[in-house]
Parts: C-alpha cells; sequence; structure tokens
C-alpha cells in the first residue's frame, strides 16, 4: 500500500488583499493535519508490527539466557 501525500500551494492575489492571509494559515493548518495524520498512522503500524519483535529481543538479552522456547511458551 503506497500513500501519497500531494501538497498544494495557494497562490495569492498578492500581498494587498485582505483574503489571502486567511487562506494560507489556513492552507498551512490543513498541510500540518495531513502530515501529522500521515506520521501517526505510520507510527501505529510500526508500533503495531515492532513490539512483538522488541518484547522478543528485550528477553533474549537479559539474565539469565533463556531460550527461544521458552520466551515464547506461554507457561
Amino acid at each position: 500500500m503506497e500513500s501519497t501525500i500531494s501538497l498544494k500551494v495557494n497562490k495569492g492575489k498578492g500581498k494587498g488583499s485582505k483574503g489571502a492571509s486567511s487562506s494560507d494559515d489556513k492552507s498551512k493548518f490543513d498541510v500540518v493535519k495531513e502530515w501529522t495524520n500521515w506520521s501517526l498512522k505510520k507510527a501505529k503500524v510500526v508500533t503495531h508490527y515492532g513490539f512483538i519483535p522488541l518484547v522478543i529481543f528485550v528477553g533474549m538479552n537479559s539474565d539469565p539466557k533463556p531460550h527461544l522456547f521458552q520466551l515464547l511458551s506461554p507457561v
């Protein structure tokens, strides 16, 4: 799954127009919101698939050294 993000650039009518700053602020807000959502989705996937391997890795490096079967068994 590949997600693409398009960044839209609003070209204002000039510095003298009254509505240019509010639309520019809104577009900045939209870009920040879009990137925040994108990064949180990616962080969720990384956390989802990386938690169990992290627990196994930490368990394998602890004292006393358990075997892999001892780490994976529920008892």
